[in-house]
């Protein structure tokens, strides 16, 4: 028996070991970890249980019969994450490169399939070069069978991947079908064909860093949703971000306990809207004043900055804010604004996660640019998402709402529960000066005229009684109180119950 344990422990011991102690000290010097190194990071303490330790690969050309390694190249798995329970993949490099074989596949599904059945979250580490070229189809029959449980899995679980080295070719679109992308910047990167067939295809010349790297990813692309310095601060910030997410569509809110009285009064919003309405102000400044403990987990912050996405708590339990940056063309709504804000929206309502919206909106962006560019699609991405939620939506319109943006950014016409304006709200179809230069057209050589009618139409129509008078808000409310009133409105929709006619999926404008 003696020897039986010791030589268990020996294969383990090797498992363990990936590709050895060269290969571990050359991922080192990349200024990266291993995939286990990683997972310690990730993991509590002690949490991580490991399956098919000792899977190998079954190939036997091009002398593959001569070369295994325990595991195949990825660790899989499962463990916690401040006691919740997650399923876990991680590439390890230093076997194969991380490369995707037909057993590394199946070790992945493995985890996949346990993930959906028990309705838990998986994230997924990568690291990898592709496809294993000495597997042939057999290695792209298995990228097909994880796709496929990526589409099953979506809007059941969530589904999370951290890019922390190479992620190439098929291995991309894995990640690509996941809720959140994450990048490491100067390690990781991201494309579908590398900066070599890039040249002999286009004669572009371009490094891996510039093609698909994390500052192209997080702001121009916005194929990833974050980039974080390095390993360390990446595996934190999921931790962080995992604290916000229910275990699945079918779970509980997570609730924490909460030390932050939800009537607190913050008197400095009552001075945050300037006095001229083209002058801007931070809304983030808003959120941070309004969820719970100033905590704000952002989501794709270097893109599309005239919207702000991302998770915070009122009460303790996860919120998702939505909100317009007047900071960042003046708040407008373009096609990257409106795409961006689409997919967080739709994720908080496939997950049950309330969707507070703060808006202050002038309008959609005009222009030839954004017209070749589909923005009346992309713009109508957001309303179908905002319109398709059945969560409980509560929203404060701050300054402006102008125009078709009104309508999309949760008004009470997309069955906005709960919807308030402060007094410094404006609703109307444009600002005064506009409307006025239409209306009045013939008085457009006459200044004094024309102030008076820009005053006199800003008094009938931009002041927040007009829509409360209609019922289009709620509340007029002070904003100092804004915090306590949203928690308020948020508690009363706790047992809301709200569906959609029965229909095999929706048609959203892709």
């Amino acid at each position: 028996m003696r020897d039986v344990l010791g030589e268990l422990e020996s294969r383990r011991e090797a498992a363990r070991q990936g590709g050895g102690r060269k290969r571990t000290q050359a991922q080192h010097a990349r200024g990266k970890l291993t995939a286990r190194e990683r997972l310690d990071v990730l993991l509590d303490g002690g949490s991580f249980e490991e399956f098919d330790m000792f899977v190998e690969h079954r190939c036997t050309d091009f002398g593959m019969d001569r070369s295994r390694y325990s595991g195949d190249g990825v660790v899989t798995g499962w463990g916690t994450i401040n006691g919740r329970p997650v399923y876990i993949f991680a590439k390890d490099f230093t076997v194969f490169g991380g490369s995707l074989s037909e057993a590394h596949a199946e070790k992945i599904q493995k985890v996949q399939d346990m993930a959906l059945r028990n309705r838990t979250p998986i994230i997924g580490l990568f690291d990898a070069g592709g496809a294993r070229i000495q597997e042939g189809v057999a290695a792209l029959g298995g990228y097909a069978e994880i796709f496929q449980r990526n589409v099953l899995a979506s809007g059941v679980i969530p589904q999370i991947s951290v890019i922390m080295g190479p992620c190439a070719g098929g291995d991309v679109y894995s990640p690509a079908m996941t809720d959140f992308i994450f990048m490491v910047r100067d390690t990781s990167y991201m494309f579908v064909t590398g900066p070599d067939v890039v040249k002999t295809v286009t004669n572009e010349t371009v490094t891996a860093e510039e093609l698909g790297g994390a500052s192209v990813h997080s702001t121009k692309s916005s194929v990833a949703d974050g980039a974080f310095d390095n390993d360390v601060e990446a595996l934190m910030e999921m931790r962080r971000l995992f604290n916000y997410l229910p275990l699945s569509n079918t779970s509980d809110l997570p609730e924490i306990e909460c030390h932050d009285a939800g009537d607190r009064v913050e008197d400095a919003l009552d001075t945050l809207i300037p006095d001229s309405a083209n002058v801007p102000y931070d809304i983030k400044e808003l959120i941070l004043k309004v969820a719970d403990e100033g905590d704000f987990f952002e989501i794709q912050a270097a893109h599309a900055q005239n919207i702000v996405t991302g998770f915070g708590r009122m009460g303790g339990r996860t919120v998702g804010f939505v909100a317009n940056q007047p900071m960042v063309l003046a708040g407008v709504l373009d096609a990257n604004a409106s795409r961006k804000a689409a997919r967080f929206v739709r994720f908080c309502d496939c997950f049950n996660i309330p969707i507070v919206t703060f808006v202050d909106v002038p309008g959609f962006l005009p222009g030839t640019a954004q017209e070749y560019g589909g923005l009346i699609k992309h713009g109508a991405k957001l309303l179908f998402a905002y319109a398709e939620a059945t969560v409980p939506k509560v929203t404060v319109i701050t300054r402006k709402a102008f125009g078709g943006a009104y309508d999309v950014m949760a008004s009470k016409h997309l069955r906005g529960d709960i919807n308030y304006a402060w007094p410094s709200a404006q609703i109307a179809v444009m600002g005064a000066r506009g409307a006025v230069e239409i209306i009045y057209r013939k008085d457009l050589d006459d200044p004094e005229k024309i102030a008076e009618h820009t005053k006199a139409y800003e008094a009938q129509f931009l002041s927040p009684f007009v829509a409360a008078e209609r019922g289009y808000v709620d509340d007029v409310i002070m904003p100092h109180s804004t915090r306590r009133r949203v928690a308020r409105a948020l508690r009363l929709l706790r047992t809301k119950e709200l569906s959609n006619p029965w229909k095999k999926h929706d048609n959203i404008p892709l």
